[in-house]
């Protein structure tokens, strides 16, 4: 598992949202951006986290931040879940790990005492230069909004 921390340049990544829309890093060059890497569509832990940063949507934009959510679930997946939660901002569907694997959130999880391998739920926070500012791991779901912000605003 690849391991970025504060100061590397963030991966150069392209995928499709579920508005059949590419986006990749470059994209957001100039701007702020916070990438949410998340397990699974419509579970409880994400839904309760996409609807924070929903929630806080005009006051994240405001601060002068763009939102980006990537899991391994389908195009047609994220626009089941953007359309129920009415989610602003783009979830790229990454199905073959690319970009997961980009920036090293795969990997051993354990949950009710099992164990599997799977996307560990982490937020990386990108300057208007590309370079990762802040790593969130294991976000508050229902604050995560003030996490990001605290970060960019240091």
């Amino acid at each position: 598992m690849k391991h970025l921390k504060v100061g590397d340049q963030a991966p150069n990544f392209s995928g499709i949202d579920q508005n059949d829309k590419l986006n990749t890093l470059l994209d957001f060059k100039g701007k702020k951006l916070a990438i949410y890497f998340y397990p699974k569509d419509n579970t409880p832990g994400c839904t309760v986290q996409a609807c924070n940063l929903r929630d806080n949507y005009e006051g994240i934009e405001k601060a002068g931040i763009k939102i980006l959510g990537i899991s391994a679930d389908s195009i047609v997946s994220h626009q089941k879940f953007a359309d129920k939660f009415s989610l602003p901002f783009p979830l790229i569907a990454d199905e073959d790990r690319t970009i997961i694997d980009l920036f090293g959130v795969w990997g051993p999880k354990k949950f009710m005492g099992k164990e599997y391998d799977g996307i560990h739920r982490t937020t990386f926070l990108i300057n208007e230069n590309q370079q990762i500012v802040g790593i969130i791991e294991k976000p508050k779901t229902k604050d995560h909004t003030t996490e990001i912000l605290e970060i960019f605003n240091k």
